[in-house]
């Protein structure tokens, strides 16, 4: 009996722990609501375990799956459980979509740097996204881009991820004449039309409102290629995690370039402000959010988000950021850093293991995810104020150039020239922040040392 007794005292006093550390009764909320939101969320984003090795090898190589898997989820699980207990939010944290894509198609095979080069680059801005955060450089910053080139950067990334995904599909193909067109070429194979399915089966899981649509689809997809001989089968379903092809092999010396430096900042840019974005709407979601529109302890998530890509790009993965799919934990009831506990743990537990799966994972299963995070990050562009041309047009120049060029970069800078001399020409010069002028002067540099004429 004593026995029993001391167990239900230990059980008690880790209830008690677990609801005065998250203060479940300020937020009004319990553990088993939370437990259950903590699984949804990774249920929610768990296809970027499959999504992410696939974009990344690419440009690292295929045999590089297994530690891009290992990367993955490291990453994700330690920095979500680091935003459970230190910032005491349920949100969850992954190597970014759309950030993954410029690493691999942007930085690696469209300007020719090596992968151990673009690795470096996300770890030094993980790192001036510390020292910003610490600093108030940061609000600087936030105050001098403008909210309709926040939005126009989300949007023209979704644009980015969706023309991805249809190539990889083989819905558009390079065309000598046209650029792209349409991939008749494939309507007679197999893959083509499963890719077609998996967009499809997406679409409809999650207009009836399915938690791990994207998950799902994938899985399902994969599974009837592996059941009609298309793809292999995997040879076992689990494995050790391993980390021996990427761990740390960024190549410092490689950015010591003026296009280096680009990719550098293209990377900060966008990981700065799609985290801003992604956590201001979580809070508002979750009723967080002040009067005055600030979110509480901001600084704390922003530490998170920074030191996530500082530790991610040392495992061998790119920009690790806020996730907007935390929102499905939080429409489920989570209101503390105890759901982001959970969802880290999810991604150790499970996600660490699961390499052989991943590894044939094929490119017609990931395909329609890809286009379906477009179609999510589209929405952004809804926050532009299209009656205002001297807003409308530099958001624009954004949206199209991103998807147009294969970069994200070349983007945010035509944004930045575009507005510095649209609305100065235009007389309304002093709605411009002086350091956006700064900013647009380096990328006119940019440009030039690109064309090489610098």
């Amino acid at each position: 009996m004593d026995a029993v007794r001391d167990v239900d005292i230990g059980v008690k006093r880790n209830k008690n722990w677990f609801e005065e550390y998250f203060d479940f009764a300020y937020h009004n909320t319990d553990l088993r609501t939370e437990i259950l939101a903590g699984i949804t969320t990774f249920m929610t984003m768990a296809y970027i375990l499959f999504v992410n090795p696939a974009i990344l090898s690419d440009a690292i190589g295929k045999d590089a799956i297994p530690s891009l898997v290992t990367a993955t989820a490291l990453s994700a699980g330690l920095a979500t459980i680091f935003m459970g207990l230190y910032a005491k939010k349920p949100f969850a944290l992954a190597p970014g979509m759309g950030l993954n894509a410029y690493f691999t198609y942007g930085v690696v095979l469209g300007m020719g740097y090596s992968w151990q080069v673009a690795l470096a680059a996300v770890f030094v801005e993980g790192l001036i996204f510390i020292a910003l955060t610490l600093t108030k450089v940061r609000s600087a910053i936030i105050h001098a881009i403008p909210l309709s080139q926040k939005y126009a950067i989300g949007a023209g990334i979704g644009l980015f991820l969706t023309i991805i995904g249809m190539q990889e599909a083989g819905f558009v193909v390079d065309s000598p004449a046209t650029l792209i067109t349409f991939g008749a070429q494939n309507v007679a194979k197999p893959e083509f039309w499963l890719a077609i399915f998996g967009l499809f089966f997406a679409a409809i899981l999650i207009s009836r409102g399915i938690k791990g649509a994207l998950l799902i689809s994938i899985l399902t997809t994969t599974v009837i290629g592996i059941a009609f001989g298309i793809t292999p089968a995997p040879d076992r379903l689990f494995a050790m995690p391993t980390l021996s092809h990427t761990f740390l092999q960024m190549d410092l010396r490689g950015l010591l370039s003026v296009g280096a430096i680009g990719v550098v900042f293209a990377f900060f840019m966008v990981d700065f402000f799609d985290t801003l974005g992604t956590i201001t709407g979580l809070s508002a979601k979750a009723g967080f959010l002040t009067k005055d529109g600030k979110v509480p302890d901001a600084e704390k998530v922003l530490l998170t988000d920074a030191i996530g890509t500082t530790v991610g790009a040392v495992l061998g993965t790119s920009t690790v950021t806020t996730y907007i799919e935390s929102a499905a934990g939080i429409e489920e009831g989570g209101r503390t850093g105890m759901t982001a506990l959970v969802t880290g743990a999810l991604f150790l537990v499970i996600g660490l293991f699961i390499s052989p799966i991943a590894g044939v994972i094929p490119a017609y299963a990931t395909a329609p995810a890809l286009i379906i995070v477009g179609y999510y990050m589209l929405s952004a562009i809804r926050g532009v104020n299209f009656s205002d041309p001297t807003e409308a047009i530099p958001a624009f120049l954004v949206l199209v150039t991103i998807p147009f060029t294969y970069s994200i970069a070349d983007g945010i800078g035509m944004g930045f020239i575009s507005y510095a001399v649209v609305k100065t020409l235009s007389g309304r010069y002093k709605e411009v922040h002086p350091l956006l002028y700064i900013l647009a002067g380096i990328f006119v540099l940019y440009f030039l040392y690109l064309g090489g004429v610098l």
